[in-house]
């Protein structure tokens, strides 16, 4: 899944490690997601959102058409 996750750590001046104890997840998870070889569950993309402020939907893509919501 192709994710905008190094980009938005380096922006923040964050290493993978510091970005990983935000997380409660070891360095080489975040370096797993980072190189889209590791998907995060869904509580993680949720915290991954947070730390960053964004939605999850701005973070990760997985080139899936965005069909519109019914209600």
């Amino acid at each position: 899944m192709k994710n905008e996750v190094r980009r938005l750590r380096t922006e923040r001046g964050w290493s993978q490690t510091e970005l990983g104890n935000l997380l409660g997840v070891s360095r080489q998870t975040v370096n797993a997601i980072e190189n889209e070889r590791y998907d995060p569950s869904l509580p993680l993309a949720f915290a991954i959102a947070r730390a960053f402020g964004c939605a999850i939907e701005a973070i990760f893509d997985d080139g899936a058409p965005q069909p519109g919501c019914d209600r």
